[in-house]
């Protein structure tokens, strides 16, 4: 297969989000640098996509607004959430990029993060302990969606009265990172909730104004009101960033790593017997089931990837979910083995852009499936046969995940 043809293939059919990896597999061995028809360039070897993640050749194009009609279709700039993208850090090159994480991360310094760990640990139990008698659950709605943004809650400083809205929420986002463009009825639905959530937050940057506490919120707060390190508009996305990307891909994480393990009962038993195998469990986890399926960059000059030249100005997609099983680099790559030495998964990225939060996530899997391992040993797939997969292919997550254990 060339680098152009098709392998035949559509990114939001059912189907391939439920089981993407044979096409990655036939991707990998015919065409591992292969141009799409909708105009990107899809990466689907581990060293392909590391080189991606980490060459300063390949960055990112948010602040360019031809190519963002190009992505998004000619009302681009006139759309709330294209609009709020471009400001976010993830989609910004230094010297942009490197003020706006050095601002953030000072909330994410690994002491502060590891503090964490008591609390998500009481957490976990909370939400188990209020559906323990019930003998199920639906994993997603019940424990893998709101622990995550209760703890994002909390670091942001989301007041308690005010958490519920989230809590209850959904898993919904993600569609504008997929890297087929969106269609009018998903700009719309994400325009609507930018202009939600903007409008919560800014009424609250204006409470942490007045009254300031110990959050990230007031941190953030305060460096725009210094001056010219922060706009307001930065202000509004990256906040708006640290909600989102704080719950989304732990959410997915959590839940694609129950259902890993409770598909294959040899590694749960395993995990049971010897709960200090969760750490390398879990990056086994984000490696054979990646929370995070793909990233883009653009070509900043013209680079060759096994062979293949890639013109400056091409968008280029890293398929971490193809890279993560290459055989080339993992042994039995399709094999979950919660034992496996040095996973090493790409999942998190790589570069300037390594995942901010990688560290907190790691923290709430652990606790999860500590709190689950010790508290519903007998943990058992309600519907094996059948998970509800989300209709996203950026990022790889369950809509929901029934349960259920003796009591």
């Amino acid at each position: 297969m060339s680098a152009t043809a098709s392998p035949g293939f559509d990114l939001r059919d059912p189907a391939f989000l439920a089981d993407p990896y044979p096409v990655f597999e036939r991707l990998r061995a015919m065409a591992p640098v292969w141009k799409a028809p909708f105009g990107r360039w899809l990466l689907t070897r581990y060293d392909g996509c590391n080189l991606l993640l980490r060459d300063r050749r390949f960055g990112k194009d948010y602040t360019d607004p031809e190519a963002l009609k190009r992505r998004f279709g000619p009302t681009a700039l006139e759309e709330p959430a294209v609009v709020e993208l471009s400001h976010m850090m993830l989609m910004r090159d230094p010297p942009d990029h490197t003020r706006l994480r050095g601002l953030v991360s000072k909330a994410f310094t690994a002491r502060r993060i590891e503090a964490l760990r008591p609390r998500v640990r009481e957490m976990a139990e909370r939400l188990i302990d209020a559906v323990m008698p019930a003998g199920r659950m639906d994993a997603i709605r019940d424990l893998a969606f709101p622990l995550p943004v209760m703890v994002i809650c909390e670091l942001l400083g989301i007041p308690n009265a005010d958490r519920d809205r989230f809590v209850k929420g959904s898993v919904s986002g993600g569609r504008l990172v997929d890297p087929t463009p969106p269609t009018r009825t998903e700009l719309d639905a994400s325009n609507a909730n930018v202009l939600a959530t903007g409008a919560y937050f800014e009424a609250l940057f204006e409470q942490r104004r007045r009254a300031p506490a110990d959050d990230l919120i007031t941190q953030l707060v305060q460096a725009e009101e210094a001056g010219d390190r922060l706009t307001t508009a930065e202000l509004r996305a990256n906040v708006n960033l640290l909600f989102a990307a704080g719950h989304e891909t732990t959410v997915n994480l959590i839940g694609n790593g129950l259902l890993s393990l409770l598909r294959r009962p040899d590694q749960w038993h395993m995990l049971r017997e010897d709960t200090s195998l969760i750490p390398n469990a879990i990056e086994e986890i984000l490696r054979f089931e990646s929370p995070v399926q793909a990233v883009s960059r653009v070509v900043a000059e013209a680079v060759d990837i096994g062979g293949v030249t890639i013109e400056r100005g091409e968008l280029v997609v890293a398929v971490l979910g193809a890279g993560n099983r290459d055989p080339a680099v993992f042994d039995n790559a399709h094999r979950l083995d919660v034992t496996r030495k040095n996973p090493n998964p790409l999942s998190f990225g790589g570069g300037i852009h390594f995942c901010l939060g990688a560290q907190l996530a790691r923290i709430e899997a652990a606790e999860v499936f500590g709190t689950v391992l010790r508290r519903l040993p007998g943990l058992r797939l309600a519907e094996p046969d059948r998970p509800q997969w989300r209709s996203r292919f950026a990022l790889r997550g369950l809509t929901e995940l029934p349960v259920v254990w003796d009591t």
